[in-house]
């Protein structure tokens, strides 16, 4: 039986590469939504957070409970 934390590790790696991947694809277009602080990247950064937690969540949960 996995604890809870390995699946919130799978939900945080899902949504931080999806986020940053649009981070991503917005850096690449060029254009930048109208928002006040557009210019430095939330979605790049927040991505790249979300994706590095749920990679620290599912290494530090990978053992089975017995």
């Amino acid at each position: 039986m996995k604890p809870i934390w390995y699946f919130v590790g799978i939900l945080l790696l899902v949504l931080g590469v999806l986020v940053l991947g649009a981070g991503i694809i917005d850096l690449m277009s060029g254009e930048l939504p109208g928002t006040v602080l557009a210019d430095l990247h939330p979605r790049v950064w927040w991505g790249g957070i979300m994706t590095v937690a749920g990679i620290l969540f599912l290494l530090f949960n990978r053992k089975t409970v017995a």
